[in-house]
């Protein structure tokens, strides 16, 4: 009897102090990713996931890619993740610049709207797309549409393996 208290003690103290893998992708805005970059210590490359409301495989990716647990532990460990609408209304500063979207038109709704001008500095041709940035903030790579859970992994297995070289 004393043996099966203490195993189950041990595995009841296993099961408590283990630590949970994150459930989802800790989305910060570019400023936030920004200020991070600026300490040595949280330095990271930036994903900048450029979407809109209307967009099928924005929301494919939402629902299938951003939930992988693969997918989640590669970007929460590698990079800054940034959620942005490219066709919104928010301003946003990027490298120091003030981009907005002085065609907004909030009657819209949830339909198309004008492009948002960070949409232009980036030269967004097509959504979703995902815009690598490293940490002093040179933009180095568009990928443009829908990244299945596999192929997201495989991509972000490469950008860590170009951040590991450089």
């Amino acid at each position: 009897m004393k043996k099966v208290i203490a195993l189950m003690v041990v595995f009841l103290s296993t099961a408590y102090f283990t630590p949970v893998q994150a459930q989802e992708i800790e989305w910060v805005n570019l400023e936030q990713a920004q200020k991070l970059n600026e300490k040595k210590e949280t330095a990271k490359w930036i994903i900048v996931d450029m979407n809109t409301s209307w967009c099928g495989p924005c929301r494919m990716m939402e629902r299938n890619t951003f939930t992988d647990s693969g997918v989640i532990e590669l970007m929460n460990a590698n990079f800054h993740a940034v959620k942005f609408n490219a066709e919104g209304p928010d301003d946003v500063t990027f490298n120091g610049k003030v981009y907005s979207n002085p065609g907004y038109d909030a009657s819209r709704g949830s339909g198309r709207n004008a492009m948002h001008q960070l949409s232009s500095h980036f030269k967004i041709s097509g959504y979703p797309t995902l815009v690598v940035i490293d940490e002093k903030g040179e933009i180095l790579q568009l990928i443009v549409g829908y990244q299945s859970p596999g192929n997201m992994i495989s991509v972000l297995n490469g950008l860590i393996e170009k951040q590991s070289n450089e």
